[in-house]
């Protein structure tokens, strides 16, 4: 039985920084550190390592996402390069890793441009409205898939 840790990178996209500061009825009051310490406890509880980066560029997003082959999985947030960054797309079929689509509002619920996703049709599983809790699930929903896949 392969006993390998998961290595897991967690991106998270554009203005995620300004969390517990912004729009709290769609993102709830915790920070991004916040977020980042249910993620690890999360993780602890799955016997998985994170690596986690956040960014306000899409080009910088692209770049960790390019430099990921080390990595077993992608948990991504990609915030509003969701709904207009075909490089993200592309990147991410580029490494091949399976990834999770992360968001902390319902998108379907909110405003129409925001309902179209360049991710939702590639990604292993899309996980909204559930604030942190988004996060947490998608984990979950990335690790079962790679423990399924292995």
């Amino acid at each position: 039985m392969d006993t390998k840790q998961l290595k897991i990178k967690v991106l998270h996209g554009p203005n995620l920084n300004m969390l517990g500061h912004r729009e709290e009825q769609h993102y709830g009051n915790l920070t991004l550190n916040q977020i980042n310490e249910v993620l690890h406890e999360a993780a602890k509880t799955l016997n998985v390592q994170l690596s986690v980066f956040q960014s306000n560029h899409e080009g910088a997003l692209v770049d960790e996402i390019q430099q990921a082959a080390v990595f077993d999985g992608i948990l991504i947030n990609p915030a509003a390069y969701t709904h207009t960054s075909v490089a993200i797309r592309d990147a991410l079929l580029a490494v091949k890793l399976p990834f999770v689509e992360v968001h902390l509002s319902d998108v379907d619920n909110r405003e129409d441009f925001r309902k179209h996703s360049y991710l939702s049709d590639v990604a292993v599983a899309v996980c909204k409205g559930k604030k942190e809790q988004s996060y947490v699930e998608g984990l979950n929903k990335l690790v079962e898939y790679l423990k399924n896949e292995a």
